[in-house]
């Protein structure tokens, strides 16, 4: 997707490099595409986020240029208008540049954000799907997020909301009655109010919940519970981010024997 420039300093949208919005997936680097592995083996320049594995940024050529814009929480990270500035004058300078971003780039990853500001400049941009961590870390933990019988329907929602994007939150008491499993990103910082406020919807405290930390890599851990004893078990037993939290009957379909073994990959963790 690309529109006119409006900046005189940019050169013609036919001289400008291409962006690619390149899912990483959830963590293990076998779980990216095709087209992602070909892009980074070939790309000119790579900006790429604090969860994406080693083993994908040693993929890229040996004269590639890196720049790192990781966001972690209670940590320095580099502010959005400052990625969007380094994207653009990459695209001035090389013909293809990678945005490698954790999950998928269009889920939680502020991927639209960025396609519409490179649109803006009349740079090139192309999106190319990944796996999510809301899919991945509960099969890899054997929890299918929909199941014929435990549950027909399924909402994914940030647990961590920016407070300036200017409408209300997320509405959790009205999701408590509206989607038969929730697959919480981001949530393990207000779990308790999350669960608080579930519960306050008419959700069962007995709901089954689990939480999945690291998930697809090693170093996963899991934890099933239930909605009402979820804050305090994961407190207690020292869950921390990253974590995917899924509440819902489906977690009581969990299949352990189909889990397949996490990577062997570190990976690093935000607080």
């Amino acid at each position: 997707m690309s529109v006119g420039s409006e900046d005189p300093a940019l050169p013609a949208a036919d001289l400008l490099g291409t962006v690619y919005l390149v899912g990483a997936g959830p963590g293990d680097p076998e779980l990216i595409t095709l087209k992602a592995h070909r892009l980074l083996q070939c790309c000119d320049a790579l900006v790429y986020d604090s969860l994406v594995p080693t083993a994908l940024l040693e993929l890229t050529p040996v004269d590639c240029e890196r720049h790192f814009v990781g966001k972690r929480r209670g940590h320095h990270s580099v502010p959005q208008p400052s990625t969007n500035a380094v994207l653009v004058d990459l695209a001035r300078r090389h013909r293809t540049i990678v945005r490698l971003k954790g999950g998928d780039p269009f889920l939680f990853g502020r991927g639209g954000e960025e396609a519409a500001h490179l649109a803006s400049h009349g740079v090139p941009v192309q999106v190319v799907p990944g796996v999510t961590a809301g899919i991945a870390a509960p099969a890899y933990a054997g929890i299918p997020i929909t199941h014929r019988k435990a549950g027909s329907s399924v909402t994914f929602v940030t647990g961590h909301e920016e407070i300036d994007k200017g409408r209300p939150g997320v509405d959790w008491q009205g999701l408590a009655r509206s989607s038969d499993g929730l697959v919480i990103y981001m949530g393990l910082h207000n779990l308790r109010r999350i669960c608080d406020e579930l519960i306050a919807g008419a959700l069962a405290p007995e709901t089954p919940a689990a939480v999945i930390q690291q998930g697809t890599v090693s170093g996963q851990r899991l934890l099933v519970s239930c909605l009402g004893e979820l804050a305090d078990a994961a407190e207690a037993e020292g869950y921390g981010s990253p974590s995917i939290v899924v509440i819902g009957q489906v977690v009581l379909e969990r299949v352990e024997s189909c889990a397949p073994p996490p990577a062997d990959v570190e990976m690093p963790i935000p607080f």
